[in-house]
């Protein structure tokens, strides 16, 4: 198929993208390190009691200028970002969102993509403008249309540049996805999943790092965004790959008991709510097969990990960065939430895993034969 979804910056639109990803890898290393020390140096230790949690923290910090600026860097190079991106996004959606129209209603496509006007989209996603992005992630102003995936893709190897992920070579595409799956190797070493299910797909990028790794399953990518599903179903088309995609929550499906050998997500858990997280790993039980898989990755930022400065910052993208379950979810054991689902607690499990440089956070557990 000729017609290819993407995100596809010019020149100029690139060297603007490049950087703003300089500019927040400045301020997420440069800035809040400095901050760091500050506070490690001076404020904790002319403080009248020693800090012992983060409120204490923040109490100290706060008044601080260098940690005012911080915040203020932090606020605005995410306007940056997001401005950035919408330039390559309103030059080429027409024809993107044409691309999609005929992927999708070719006769040689491969997988599939399914709408439900009856879903109920749930706070926070209905909402909260998640990363400040704006709009949402589920915003239309069109037929068709992926205006807003298309500008989260925009996102991906900006944020990985910013967080310091973008040395060396480029990661592929699906980088994190191919990494989730050589931990369910890892985890389960005799497992040859059929059927694959992908919560919280978003863009699907990830979702085809699974077809990739496992081709012979049969692999489904689900959302509660309509625009990135449309995305996810147009991007698997232009790559060839045979991979479904529905509009579900994922807390909810309309799957039969059983219906999956290996479910998986990626950082979808810190974008829902505490009711949302039981919801989920109970569906998570229903759905796995004897034998099989959950395998959830999220962030790594749970309080007994993080010193008082990170928990700190950590917080702010709850109150000024659309994340308002970002310390909800990091408080959770989410061994703990996936034995209340119904997993026996020697298969439920809660570890790190990293990919140089990231730590991840992952959860989740098998099912008995």
């Amino acid at each position: 198929m000729s017609a290819r979804i993407a995100f596809q910056p010019n020149h100029d639109e690139a060297s603007r993208q490049a950087f703003v990803a300089s500019f927040k890898k400045y301020v997420n290393f440069d800035v809040e390190s400095k901050l760091g020390e500050v506070f490690d140096k001076q404020l904790a230790p002319s403080a009248a009691t020693p800090p012992e949690t983060r409120d204490d923290a923040a109490a100290l910090m706060e008044p601080h200028p260098l940690y005012q600026l911080w915040a203020s860097l932090t606020f605005h190079s995410q306007n940056l970002m997001w401005n950035a991106v919408q330039d390559t996004t309103d030059r080429t959606i027409d024809e993107q969102i044409d691309a999609y129209r005929s992927l999708s209603s070719s006769q040689d496509r491969r997988g599939s993509v399914s709408l439900s006007d009856e879903l109920l989209v749930k706070a926070p996603i209905s909402t909260t403008e998640i990363h400040r992005q704006p709009g949402g992630y589920w915003r239309e102003r069109r037929a068709d249309d992926i205006e807003v995936a298309l500008n989260y893709a925009g996102t991906v190897d900006l944020y990985r540049n910013a967080k310091g992920m973008g040395i060396g070579s480029k990661p592929a595409a699906d980088a994190i996805g191919q990494f989730v799956a050589s931990i369910a190797r890892k985890y389960a070493p005799d497992l040859e999943p059929a059927t694959i299910l992908d919560m919280g797909c978003g863009t699907g990028e990830q979702t085809l790092g699974y077809k990739r790794a496992f081709p012979d399953a049969e692999v489904t990518g689900i959302d509660v965004a309509r625009p990135f599903i449309r995305f996810a179903h147009g991007l698997a088309e232009s790559e060839g790959l045979a991979v479904h995609f529905a509009e579900m929550d994922a807390g909810a499906t309309r799957f039969e008991d059983e219906s999956f050998d290996l479910i998986v997500s990626i950082i979808m858990f810190h974008e829902t709510t505490k009711a949302q997280v039981h919801d989920i790993m109970r569906e998570c039980w229903r759905l796995v097969r004897p034998g099989g898989l959950v395998l959830h990755l999220d962030v790594p930022y749970q309080p007994g990990r993080m010193p008082l400065v990170k928990q700190v910052t950590n917080n702010w993208q709850v109150r000024y960065n659309g994340e308002p379950f970002w310390s909800g979810f990091a408080s959770l054991d989410m061994k703990e939430e996936a034995v209340k689902a119904g997993f026996d607690p020697d298969q439920a499990f809660a570890t790190y895993e990293g990919q140089a440089p990231a730590i991840y956070h992952f959860f989740g557990g098998r099912k008995p034969r």
